[in-house]
């Protein structure tokens, strides 16, 4: 089962900045865009297509182009970049849906489209911030003219035409707008403004940009929220890194898994930046220090600080965005994942992109990165439960799941082994390999071949004789060092026959210690998409796959265990899970 590793692209670029508002001080949210108008694909009918891709519990549309939340007054609100006309880039409307639990969501009015000489071009993706007295504002990019491309950019912002009615169905662009413009900066290259926050008599916020190969957030200053002032000096930036796209900002607290509103500096407090990158298409994150009164960002020196740096996701996963949740203090991450399929297929199924499962987000212990876990409200969808104990799984062992509606299904399973001494050489030729890709060009190579301490782990959306599954599992290595690597991967190389589809190696390494000789693994299958969290949400990685035969009733789940180590299933949960009653 040898893998070829493939150089990674993104077959139909829709990237997108999305995401909350929040109801908080500063809790926040936004949405951006920009991409290539598919013309000729608008307007498109869809009537006969099968939907057997579409996801059962995921966000999305009912139909069409989707990409990009915020609390108020009892109800999460997303809002997402939309193509009411069409299931490819073009006609970007700022749709609206509500939520009391961010599972069943109510579609409203779009809140944002293109209208005014500030915006005439496009309303591109920022965020939003909760002021005193609970009044929300919106900041987005507005185009205001389409060259230079992909177009001149400068900062606007919205305003609830009602702030008693806790839906928001109507936003007000005042005249005033554009309230921050280009000087000396890129105009075609200065985006997505962040979720504020306030010190020092101030509100502060970031718009991202770059300066040649330089990546920058630049720092803005305002005392009433719509005369903003540019810092003399940026936030952060960092050389060869290129544009920084749907910049996020905010604090995390030191001690347990409690989020703290975006402003919060007391009480035990580090910093969080995360860039999505223009160039490679993944985005990453340090951890450090804000110093209030420089208005300046130290990333630590445990955290890498440029492409090879940490990331939320190490799959299909970009433009994301968090919030602060108020009511349960929680920080909830919300991401977005675009589609491996043709543009030609996207449009026969009539839609585009999906929002991934939101995430609560905390600093892990060490305090070197941060760790994910689906919000508790996804357990309210779970049906027909199965539980295994003790499951021995030797070389070459295949042992499948049954009694769950696999193709949409939530599994955890806690894998553990008698011994680390069959663990691989970690070759130093792979020392060779680029930093930002190392651990996915790894599982490109050894793939699900047989090893000594894994590969084991699921194979998921598996057709009967397994001519499709995409398998997501551990291979640990061992350093010369002699300290251990853990890889995880999540391998969509052998998930589809159809030799059309983007289908590339998705990896990230693990950090823990595997004194207990223990690993745990978790996935969240929805017919095309698979979300799996390594070792409690250590490490993440999301695939999206199209298989042709291992589709609804006809998909398999697997243990499996290719290691020359015995793996034991110490324990195995998994539940079919139920479509939301409300979904768009």
């Amino acid at each position: 089962m040898m893998r070829v590793f493939t150089k990674m692209f993104w077959v139909i670029a829709l990237v997108v900045c999305l995401f909350p508002l929040l109801d908080n001080i500063n809790g926040g949210g936004g949405v951006m865009a920009f991409h290539k108008e598919y013309i000729n694909y608008q307007l498109t009918t869809t009537n006969n297509v099968d939907q057997v891709y579409r996801t059962g519990y995921h966000f999305q549309p009912k139909r069409n182009w989707i990409n990009a939340p915020m609390y108020y007054k009892g109800y999460y609100h997303l809002f997402y970049q939309y193509n009411p006309k069409g299931a490819v880039w073009g006609n970007i409307v700022w749709a609206h849906s509500v939520s009391k639990d961010m599972i069943n969501w109510i579609p409203l009015e779009p809140a944002i489209v293109p209208s005014k000489p500030f915006d005439k071009y496009g309303c591109w993706s920022g965020s939003a911030t909760i002021l005193p007295g609970n009044k929300p504002v919106i900041l987005y990019t507005g185009i205001i003219d389409p060259k230079p491309a992909p177009g001149h950019q400068v900062q606007n912002y919205a305003i609830p035409a009602n702030y008693s009615d806790p839906l928001l169905r109507e936003w007000i662009k005042p005249d005033d707008n554009p309230i921050v413009k280009p000087t000396s900066e890129n105009v075609s290259s200065f985006r997505d403004p962040t979720t504020a926050w306030f010190n020092n008599g101030h509100w502060k916020m970031t718009v991202g940009s770059k300066h040649n190969k330089r990546g920058i957030v630049y720092l803005y200053r305002s005392r009433d929220f719509v005369k903003w002032t540019k810092a003399k000096h940026t936030l952060h930036d960092k050389k060869d890194t290129g544009m920084w796209e749907c910049p996020d900002f905010f604090p995390v607290s030191t001690q347990g898994t409690k989020g703290v509103e975006t402003s919060a500096l007391m009480g035990g407090i580090k910093h969080v930046l995360k860039v999505s990158l223009d160039v490679t298409r993944f985005e990453y994150y340090t951890i450090g220090t804000y110093n209030t009164m420089k208005d300046k960002y130290y990333p630590d020196s445990t955290s890498v600080d440029g492409w090879a740096g940490l990331r939320y996701d190490y799959g299909n996963f970009y433009a994301s965005k968090t919030f602060f949740d108020p009511i349960q203090k929680r920080r909830i991450l919300w991401g977005w994942a675009n589609e491996s399929s043709t543009t030609a297929e996207d449009v026969a199924k009539g839609w585009a992109g999906i929002q991934l499962i939101p995430r609560m987000v905390w600093l892990d212990p060490s305090g070197k990165q941060l760790v994910q876990w689906p919000i508790h409200e996804l357990k309210t969808l779970r049906g027909e439960k199965v539980h295994r104990r003790n499951v021995k799984l030797n070389k070459g062992d295949i042992v499948e799941v049954k009694g769950i509606t696999v193709a949409q299904a939530d599994v955890e399973a806690s894998f553990k082994f008698s011994s680390l001494d069959e663990a691989e050489t970690f070759d130093p030729k792979w020392s060779k390999l680029p930093a930002e890709n190392l651990a996915l060009e790894i599982c490109g190579i050894t793939g699900t071949n047989q090893g000594g301490l894994g590969p084991f782990g699921f194979l998921t959306l598996a057709s009967n004789k397994l001519e499709e599954y995409t398998p997501v599992f551990f291979r640990v290595f061992k350093t010369t060092d002699n300290k251990h690597k853990i890889l995880m991967c999540s391998d969509a190389k052998p998930s589809s026959l159809n030799k059309g589809t983007y289908k590339p190696s998705f990896a990230g390494f693990v950090d823990i210690d595997l004194s207990k000789k223990k690993l745990s693994l978790k996935s969240l299958i929805d017919h095309s998409v698979v979300e799996s969290f390594g070792e409690g949400g250590k490490t993440v990685i999301t695939s999206r796959v199209y298989p042709t035969l291992a589709v609804g009733k006809n998909a398999h789940l697997y243990l499996f265990n290719n290691g020359t180590e015995t793996v034991t299933v110490d324990r195995l949960n998994a539940w079919s899970m139920k479509n939301p009653l409300l979904m768009n």
